[in-house]
């Protein structure tokens, strides 16, 4: 497990870092996977949902506040050991923000401040903000499929506020993708190795 919550320097740097992020069920694992394979690259999975799968099987528990720090500790080891092996491109299945925006929204705006701190340090090339005209998934761990809308309004948000780079993906997995590798094709003609 990481001591810090910061990026590893080092191996990782020749990776364009991108983020599939926004509300729940809306296609995120299936985008990481699929640009990975395009790729043929590593993609890094949600730790959380494993951390939150394995409190309930084992606790019968849902997430607290006292696990926003083990959570994010646990996404940023898994960035950077992954980093390590990737090629030109990484796909980060969330990240740190996406766990500040669901922090803040459950609980009543709170956020540790290291996670807070992270979000600003921690670098990634372009965001994929994934929209949510896919249909509803439910699992153990989705809560609020009426909020869909809302949550997608404050993930846009707080990109906005921090200006970075983003996309808005819609439409079908394949719509999807081609904008997708559209966009990381652009990214990869503007990179300088």
């Amino acid at each position: 497990m990481e001591k810090t919550l910061k990026q590893s320097a080092g191996n990782g740097d020749h990776c364009i870092k991108i983020v599939l992020y926004g509300p729940e069920s809306t296609g995120k694992t299936t985008l990481a996977k699929q640009l990975a394979t395009h790729y043929n690259t590593k993609w890094v999975p949600e730790y959380m949902r494993g951390y939150l799968e394995e409190k309930w099987e084992t606790k019968n528990e849902t997430i607290t506040r006292d696990d926003l720090l083990p959570i994010a500790k646990g996404q940023i080891a898994l960035e950077n050991k992954i980093t390590k092996i990737a090629n030109t491109l990484l796909f980060c299945d969330t990240n740190l923000l996406e766990l500040k925006v669901y922090s803040e929204y459950y609980h009543t705006g709170f956020c540790p401040s290291e996670i807070v701190e992270a979000t600003e340090e921690n670098q990634y090339h372009h965001y994929f903000l994934t929209y949510i005209d896919v249909p509803w998934e439910a699992d153990r761990l989705r809560d609020r499929p009426n909020d869909r809308l809302k949550m997608f309004t404050i993930f846009e948000a707080e990109l906005r506020k921090k200006q970075l780079p983003y996309t808005v993906l819609k439409g079908s997995v394949e719509q999807r993708m081609k904008t997708a590798t559209k966009i990381i094709e652009g990214l990869l003609n503007s990179q300088v190795c």
